[in-house]
């Protein structure tokens, strides 16, 4: 039977219908899920990005290490000392992790057998393996080759002047801790004569040539290195050139036996108004910060190394790369701030407004930044601090770019219906436009903020690594500074690692950045709401 030539309903044959069953019923059914908001949409995209993710993850830590690690260290940027200059990276549990890099040594090669003899008597005078293990190499040019501990090898230095109260201050710390600062002197007369070595306090032994300019240690019949402290008999009136030591701290506290005599070291000499002593610097660092200045620090451990000026570089790659973000994030804010109310009146008026608002652009756009920042340098910089420099350069074209951005989505959005509805229902021109056109701007711009943060930290460590801006002030420093810090020491053998830090910080900040920025520009993207990609 033909269903289209049937136009009356009872015209149907009875056998055609059927009985329907309840279950057979259909109905609307509940949503089995719900609705997503633009953000949460956004979020879920991002999230199965994991490039982006990784790059998320990764900032996060490097945010962190800014935030927290300044308050982690007792070290500050403006700290520094010279003894310890080029002092290798330090980890206390290095060496049971099996860390060479961090163990505090680096690495001597090729050198003399009088270098490695001075090196070898520093260490067994304290004690300690100032060359690692006692290990070393020799070729057949009779050069060494060792691990040289760059902590405890700083040995003492020269002959140092102190008060007669630090002296004895020094010794009741001595007393107290156990720890041995100070070690008996050299007779005036023992010591050698030539100008560069009569001040140096770590020759201690006799010695073949006093007035040398080599010092060679004169060695014993078996070989060993003979002490050359001054002493005096037991017994005897002291000279007056003698300060009196209450305790000693080597051995031979009870006195030394010297052919049936026994004699005492002297650890002073006194110059009249101070005592001259010789101090083991690593110990007296250690007294001089904890007993003295009281500044947190109890003993020399960098753990990044030190630089040249001996500044710790952990302490400055944290404080830098804390001022970059805080740095980077306003500039970022303010140049958005600008940018968006700028271009949402361009774009959304238009006509000769825009035209005359674009030209203005295009006119400050053109003036390189670089001489912006010479010009403000010329004219503010004898009392102006660099760093209100800089934020004064990067803003003062850094808008532009956010504005035409924001400009061009007002352009987007401004003639869609739901826009003319608004309109037509007499929405203001303010409501208009952050109420209906700006939110559907805000992917794009949040995510031009993520890529503008890693740029304007890129200048900043440029500028800073040319010395173009010196942001060295105080408590302040900056990452570009140690990255120029680390160019200088990349001659020294051993002293990779002051570049090492600061450069792989930067590389991980801009490619991390790189792949967020993709991420929340997919993410954002009106265009893929509701996909699955």
């Amino acid at each position: 039977m033909d269903m289209k030539k049937i136009n009356n309903i009872n015209d149907i044959p009875a056998e055609k219908f059927r009985l329907a069953n309840r279950e057979d019923t259909s109905h609307d059914k509940k949503l089995e899920t719900k609705p997503l908001t633009y953000f949460q949409d956004a979020f879920r995209r991002f999230c199965k990005n994991k490039g982006a993710v990784v790059g998320a993850v990764v900032i996060s830590i490097l945010v962190l290490f800014a935030l927290i690690a300044p308050l982690f260290t007792p070290f500050t940027p403006g700290y520094h000392d010279k003894k310890y200059m080029y002092a290798t990276p330090k980890l206390p549990i290095a060496e049971e992790l099996g860390l060479d890099f961090w163990d505090g040594y680096k690495k001597k090669t090729e050198v003399n057998y009088m270098t490695y003899l001075k090196d070898y008597a520093l260490g067994l005078e304290l004690g300690r393996d100032v060359i690692k293990d006692g290990e070393y190499t020799v070729d057949d040019n009779g050069m060494y080759t060792y691990r040289y501990d760059t902590y405890h090898g700083v040995g003492f230095g020269k002959y140092k002047k102190v008060s007669f109260q630090e002296y004895e201050d020094i010794q009741r710390y001595q007393r107290e801790t156990g720890r041995q600062v100070l070690y008996p002197v050299v007779a005036l007369n023992d010591r050698p004569t030539h100008l560069k070595n009569a001040e140096d306090a770590n020759i201690y032994y006799v010695t073949e040539n006093p007035a040398a300019a080599t010092i060679r240690p004169k060695l014993d019949a078996d070989g060993n290195i003979q002490v050359n402290y001054w002493k005096y008999k037991e017994g005897t009136t002291l000279s007056a050139l003698i300060v009196p030591y209450d305790s000693q701290r080597i051995e031979g506290e009870d006195g030394v036996q010297i052919n049936g005599e026994t004699y005492y070291y002297v650890y002073g000499r006194n110059l009249g108004g101070s005592v001259e002593v010789r101090a083991d610097y690593y110990e007296y660092y250690t007294y001089y910060h904890t007993q003295v200045e009281k500044d947190g620090i109890e003993e020399p451990l960098f753990l990044f190394g030190t630089t040249e000026e001996g500044k710790d570089i952990f302490a400055c790659l944290s404080y830098g790369a804390r001022f970059s973000f805080i740095f980077a994030i306003l500039v970022a804010v303010v140049n958005l701030v600008v940018g968006v109310i700028w271009g949402s009146i361009s774009g959304y008026y238009g006509g000769k407004l825009d035209l005359a608002m674009e030209r203005f652009c295009e006119v400050l756009g053109a003036v390189p930044t670089m001489i912006v920042i010479t010009l403000l340098k010329y004219h503010l910089g004898g009392t102006t601090p660099q760093a209100l420099i800089l934020f004064i350069a990067f803003f003062a074209t850094g808008w532009i770019g956010m504005a035409g951005r924001t400009r061009m989505q007002f352009y987007r959005f401004k003639n869609q219906e739901y826009v003319l509805t608004a309109r037509t229902l007499g929405a203001k021109d303010r409501r208009i436009m952050f109420k209906h056109i700006f939110p559907n701007a805000i992917g794009t711009l949040v995510t031009s903020c993520a890529l503008i943060i890693p740029s304007m930290i890129y200048s900043e460590t440029s500028l800073s690594y040319l010395g173009i801006i010196n942001l060295e002030a105080g408590e302040r420093t900056s990452v570009g500074t140690l990255i120029a810090a680390g160019q200088k020491a990349i001659i020294i053998p051993g002293a990779a690692y002051v570049a090492i830090f600061p450069c792989v910080f930067l590389i991980m900040l801009m490619l991390s950045f790189n792949l967020f920025g993709n991420g929340l520009r997919d993410a954002f993207n009106p265009s893929l709401r509701g996909t699955e990609g």
